[in-house]
Order: C-alpha cells, then structure tokens, then sequence
C-alpha cells in the first residue's frame, strides 16, 4: 500500500514565503484608486511568486501533495472590490498550473470555515457559492480545475442537525454543477461525525475526507475498518485516489488544537486500519509546523519495521 504525504499552503523551511500576505479592506478604503490597483497587483504578485517558490522546494522533496492558500489574491470576493485577477495574471496563474501538471502534482484549495450551505440566512449561501466559484476561478486560471479538489465541511447545525441537513442539499442547488464536481466535504470535530458526513457525501455524490484527528475529537462509535471503507468508496467516480488529513492533539486539554508535529503514537490505529484495507491513498498533514512535520512523521514512520521509504515523502506501509 502507498501513501503520500503533503502539507498545507506554506512551506516553513523557506525564508518570507507566505501564500497569504493580505490587504484589509479597511486598509483599500484608506488608499486613492491608482493606490489600491498598485497594491492589489503587488499583494497577489508576491503571494503567486512565493507559491512558485513552494512547489519548486516540494518538488526537490518528492512532496507531490500541497494545498494552495485560499488567500493567494487578496479581496477577491468582497463585493466592494471583485476584482478580474486572472486577466492581470494570467501568464503567472498558468505557469503555476503547467509546473503542477509537468510533475504530476495534486493540489488542493480549502476555503474557510463561513463557507457553508447549512444556513437559513439567503445572504450565507450567496457568499459560499461566490467563494467557491473564486476558489474554482483560481483553478481554473492555472489550468487546473479538472484536476484538484476544493474542500469544505458540511456547516452548522444551528440547534437542529435534520433542519440543516435538509438546509444543506436545497442549498447546494445553488452551486453550478462543474463546481460541485470538484468539491469535497469533511468531517469535523464539533458538529458533523464522519458518518453524518458520509451520509451526506452518499446522497450528493461527493468525496469525502477523512479527518483522523477530528474523527476522534467527534466519534461517532462506528468500527474504524468498515467506517474507511465506505469513505473511501466514495472517491470511486473521481480522477485521484482518496486523500485524508491527519494531524494530532496539541495536548488532553486542548484536544482539537493542532500540536506542532504529529505524533506517530496517535495515528498507528488509523495507519493499520489503512492497512487492513490495502487501498492507496494520500495523506494531507494539518500540523502547525507543516512541511517539517511533514518529513518528520515520514521519517517516524520508515522507521517501523516492514514499512519501506519510496521518496522524501511516499512510503510502503
């Protein structure tokens, strides 16, 4: 069984590379028109510039999974601001998506946790379908939007888990259907458990994935086993293998904290549950220290005895 690893966004090992430099709008409304043009363009530039810089260190690693940063062009949704950033950037947005293609990278987007289709507020789901058709515009401009995913969870209950289910599929209709193709759900810690989620995935026919870390901080008692067979069933009509995300609790106290590493201790369960079935998959590590954790818990995890290291971060379990 193969498993690759990857990371999230900003590769800590390089100096001032952040995918996330922003500008506030409360900082655009104090700037002239020429200003907030120049700085719209200077902001993106440099978060394009610094992703260029990660997928080149990752492909120096072997590290062939990386999720891109969902605030690569600053105010992209705002409705005071929408701005047309593909025109501006075209050349770069497409060299980025031929180097992910030339290495045969997977990459990813995760929008943040306000966009949901669980809500009776009309206002929320406008903004989520907008964000997501941002993150699908983004994809799209590297000539990658048939060949990743966009990763949202399911939302809010709001009192009632049923209401906001039955919210969550009238709600969806409003995504436009080459969107929702590419969109992923995953289980979280507090509300929806792996099987609400994969109830939910089942009806829509969407991926779901699997959050080892959350899945224990909001454990629904289902056998570990057949609860990874049925998520992973749920890949079967999608071009790219399943893709988990694992990380562990920064201590007892603070359990749904993400602890800088990931610890090898905690993850050997869901690793030889993974085993038991034998299907490859690709893990997305959620560590606060990111591509550092990374390595480290690859290195971890050759050393197990059977377990072979195939690159910088691919083994054989």
């Amino acid at each position: 069984m193969k498993i690759r690893f990857g990371y999230v966004s900003h590769a800590l090992s390089l100096w001032d590379c952040s995918p996330a430099k922003t500008l506030t709008f409360t900082r655009w409304k104090t700037l002239s028109e020429i200003e907030r043009k120049e700085k719209l363009l200077e902001v993106t530039s440099l978060n394009l510039r610094n992703t260029l810089r990660m997928l080149h260190y990752n492909i120096a690693h072997d590290i062939v999974l990386y999720r891109l940063s969902s605030s690569i062009v600053p105010l992209a949704t705002h409705p005071e601001v929408k701005w047309d950033f593909r025109s501006y950037f075209k050349k770069e947005l497409k060299e980025i998506g031929d180097l992910v293609k030339k290495h045969q990278l997977r990459v990813s987007l995760h929008p943040n946790q306000f966009t949901l289709f669980t809500s009776d507020k009309e206002h929320i789901t406008t903004n989520a379908v907008a964000d997501m058709v941002y993150h699908y515009d983004l994809l799209e401009g590297m000539g990658l939007a048939n060949l990743a995913n966009i990763n949202i969870h399911v939302g809010g209950a709001y009192g009632n888990k049923k209401t906001a289910i039955e919210r969550f599929h009238e709600n969806i209709k409003q995504l436009p259907p080459h969107i929702k193709e590419r969109m992923t759900l995953e289980n979280d810690d507090k509300t929806y458990t792996t099987d609400e989620t994969l109830a939910v995935c089942k009806k829509e026919n969407i991926p779901l994935v699997f959050d080892y870390h959350h899945h224990m901080a909001n454990n629904s008692g289902s056998e570990l086993i057949l609860l990874l067979e049925e998520v992973f069933s749920t890949w079967s009509h999608f071009n790219f293998i399943p893709k988990v995300h694992l990380s562990s609790p920064k201590n007892e106290k603070e359990y749904r904290s993400h602890s800088d590493f990931v610890d090898l201790e905690f993850i050997k369960p869901f690793l030889d549950a993974t085993k038991e079935i034998g299907m490859d998959y690709d893990i997305m590590i959620e560590a606060k220290k990111k591509d550092q954790a990374l390595l480290k818990l690859v290195e971890d995890i050759s050393k197990i005895r059977g377990v072979k290291r195939l690159s910088g971060a691919t083994i054989e379990y």
